[in-house]
């Protein structure tokens, strides 16, 4: 890594465990000459890399005006800056308001992709997000709350592919989430996975159910924020007495670094 002077970094801090951190993540920690991490996600142990005499700040009580003053400060007087936020920076992260200000003070700037909680929540319930002719396709949305969603993109419309949905920001609009997903012909015991702080050590929660119960269960849980809500028919595989497999380790099945044991017999 040799472009490590006068710059902005936006590393993206991963789900929470902070050995989900990238190699490059954890390098750019402890060269940092100062550091502003979002408190309310990102977990304070993912500055153990930081060396002694760097400025940490937390980032939980400013707002946007604030947190880019602090940005441009720093990179006028220190060569590297961090600015860690949860998961990947360009999924819900506000990284363009956040550079836009930094463009105009001229201050140059990289970013450092994280591992998404949707990943990171697949994970934790053992699940696969996609399968060979059951769903090949993962939407990420959220649900339309204070923040409208724009046209077409409404939970109940991307809701009728009968894809994956992996669902940010939307554990407090649970009753809405199933309300969209049955209108959009999901039956009530589709399967339905949520999980609180995924990846974070001893806080992770991990509750199965489906679209009717899902709810009750959460409640009972108490979970009520930092959630990733998926939905998807592939739900449950790991149970299946059925499955079909992929062609990618299929004996008869010939790619560029193997070839097929069996040689399917031409059709004349």
């Amino acid at each position: 890594m040799n472009d490590l002077t006068a710059k902005v970094w936006f590393v993206g801090a991963g789900p929470g465990d902070p050995e989900l951190l990238t190699i490059k993540g954890q390098k750019l920690i402890a060269k940092a000459d100062a550091i502003l991490f979002a408190g309310s996600l990102v977990s304070q142990t993912a500055m153990r890399w930081a060396k002694q005499d760097c400025e940490i700040q937390d980032s939980k009580g400013m707002d946007l005006d604030a947190i880019t003053d602090w940005l441009i400060e720093r990179a006028k007087q220190n060569k590297i800056i961090v600015r860690l936020q949860t998961g990947d920076p360009g999924l819900y992260g506000a990284l363009i308001e956040m550079v836009q200000p930094l463009d105009a003070a001229g201050i140059e700037i990289g970013v450092v992709p994280g591992v998404s909680s949707a990943m990171a929540s697949a994970a934790a319930g053992v699940e696969s997000l996609t399968l060979p002719e059951i769903t090949q396709t993962v939407i990420l949305t959220r649900t339309e709350g204070r923040t409208p969603m724009p046209e077409g993109e409404s939970l109940h419309e991307l809701a009728q592919h009968h894809c994956t949905l992996c669902i940010f920001l939307s554990i407090t609009l649970l009753k809405k989430v199933q309300t969209e997903l049955l209108a959009a012909g999901w039956h009530k015991d589709a399967p339905i996975l949520v999980v609180h702080k995924a990846s974070w050590p001893d806080e992770e929660k991990i509750i199965h159910g489906t679209i009717s119960n899902i709810r009750e269960k959460c409640r009972t849980e108490k979970v009520n924020s930092q959630a990733m809500i998926i939905a998807s028919p592939t739900l449950g595989a790991r149970q299946w007495s059925e499955l079909t497999k992929s062609r990618l380790y299929d004996k008869n099945f010939t790619h560029r670094f193997r070839k097929a044991e069996k040689i399917q017999e031409k059709i004349s």
